[in-house]
């Protein structure tokens, strides 16, 4: 892309500056609501939207990487992973490991909490969007799947990172061989 001075940006810094708007778009667009309707709403709102947004954020990076789903949780949580480094420009840094069909994510940095804190909001207002962020994540990536997330630790509520564990939910299957 040829820029008004002359100068040039590569693809990844492109990625890297749309991935840092977007999340400036989102904080503001809450910012606003919670000036409107109050923080409770916002708040409420925000994690409806999230899980809403990250159904059609894997649909769209599946048919990116050409996947009709995920062969299991260890491919689902290669794709998360590629999304959040790669596509969202690390909005999010953390750890992943799947072992014995559970997920564990060590979260060391967080940018939707940072700005939360910044904006003297809770800190922990962006959690309850986390919250509910797995299940729609996973079950998009894995159809026919549910997922608990237990969110063991917390940034936002003053650990030093956030330690969650996402299961499979009683009586669902979480590998796609295994459906009824």
């Amino acid at each position: 892309m040829t820029q008004p001075t002359g100068k040039t940006l590569p693809a990844e810094k492109l990625v890297e500056l749309l991935g840092k708007m977007l999340l400036a778009w989102d904080g503001q667009w809450f910012l606003k609501v919670a000036e409107s309707c109050g923080l409770e709403t916002a708040v409420e709102l925000n994690a409806r939207v999230r899980e809403s947004e990250a159904r059609i954020e894997m649909r769209e990076l599946m048919k990116a990487l050409g996947l009709k789903e995920a062969a299991g949780l260890e491919e689902a949580m290669e794709v998360i992973q590629f999304y959040g480094r790669d596509v969202f420009s690390g909005v999010v840094q953390a750890d992943y490991r799947a072992e014995g069909g559970a997920l564990t994510v060590d979260v060391c940095r967080c940018r939707p909490q940072e700005g939360a804190s910044k904006a003297g909001l809770k800190p922990d207002t962006p959690c309850i969007a986390c919250a509910r962020l797995w299940n729609a994540w996973l079950g998009t990536l894995i159809p026919h799947s549910q997922w608990e997330t237990d969110i063991r630790e917390s940034l936002g509520r003053g650990a030093s990172h956030c330690l969650i564990q996402i299961r499979k939910s009683a009586g669902k299957s979480a590998e796609p061989g295994n459906r009824p």
